[in-house]
């Protein structure tokens, strides 16, 4: 008797002994990954408080200064790119929401002739290529006098930011039962009520992480503004242009620029990473 004791307490601790080894090494690993994701960043933020001259040197230990920070969000105008930036990707998402959830719903609900060659055309427009097509844009562009406006980057930003949304919001279309949708009605709810209080809510987690993803990609986009904006609007990716020189790279005021690039990317998916997870209302009828 004693000897069985004895072996599940020791068969115990070894189960014991194994899970805390499993923790430790799982712990381990994510924080080696997480190291790994985040060192360009540290790296950037480590450039952007070197010198030119000591820009070169790659030991970890030089003489931190701000020079880098003054040349660039004070001596130059790079926050009013950053307010123009903002106001052209944030406009492009919130049109591409207005548009795009309608069709991504109509795509999912209603059965149509070459319903899936339309639904296929729309994400074509994503992967072609925008040097292909940004020419005759400039030049219909310069016709109608879209050319250095907002509007006119609004809406081309809609090749990037609609196929999208509309192919991940038109899943999480798909995945909600449409009995739900029949039994609001029958409690007396209008389609437009149905709509905006029952499946947009559902929706939320697959509309926030496609407008999430949206805004990078408008955020981000270079070709685009670098062709159709001129004098009165200039983008960050193409401001940060200024400190490239012909003769040399100012890598630190480039790593300044890129930081207050990244900025609104991650602080935007700290404060949404809640509704990234899907909802556990989908599922809710089983046929």
């Amino acid at each position: 008797m004693e000897e069985r004791l004895e072996s599940k307490e020791g068969s115990r601790m070894r189960k014991t002994a194994m899970s805390a080894l499993g923790t430790f090494g799982r712990n381990l690993g994510l924080t080696l990954y997480a190291l790994f994701a985040l060192f360009p960043l540290v790296w950037m933020v480590i450039c952007s408080l070197k010198s030119d001259a000591e820009m070169y040197n790659t030991v970890f230990r030089f003489t931190p200064t701000l020079t880098n920070y003054t040349a660039v969000l004070l001596g130059t105008d790079y926050f009013k790119a950053f307010f123009q930036n903002l106001a052209v990707a944030g406009g492009a998402v919130i049109l591409t929401i207005l548009a795009g959830v309608p069709a991504a719903y109509a795509l999912a609900r209603y059965d149509f002739k070459k319903k899936e060659d339309l639904a296929f055309q729309i994400l074509s427009f994503k992967f072609a290529p925008e040097i292909l097509v940004i020419l005759p844009i400039f030049i219909i562009f310069q016709r109608i006098g879209l050319y250095d406006t907002y509007f006119g980057l609004i809406w081309v930003y809609q090749l990037i930011t609609m196929p999208l949304v509309i192919w991940v919001v038109r899943g999480y279309f798909e995945e909600i039962s449409v009995e739900v949708e029949q039994a609001a009605q029958l409690d007396g709810y209008k389609w437009f009520d149905v709509f905006f209080n029952i499946l947009v809510p559902l929706i939320k987690p697959g509309l926030v992480a496609s407008g999430l993803l949206a805004f990078i990609f408008a955020w981000n986009s270079f070709t685009f503004p670098l062709v159709l904006s001129g004098f009165k609007i200039q983008t960050m990716t193409i401001t940060s242009l200024r400190y490239i020189a012909s003769d040399t790279v100012h890598y630190g005021q480039v790593a300044v620029a890129s930081l207050v690039a990244v900025s609104p990317e991650i602080i935007a998916c700290l404060f949404i990473q809640k509704h990234l997870v899907r909802g556990l209302s989908f599922g809710a009828v089983k046929g």
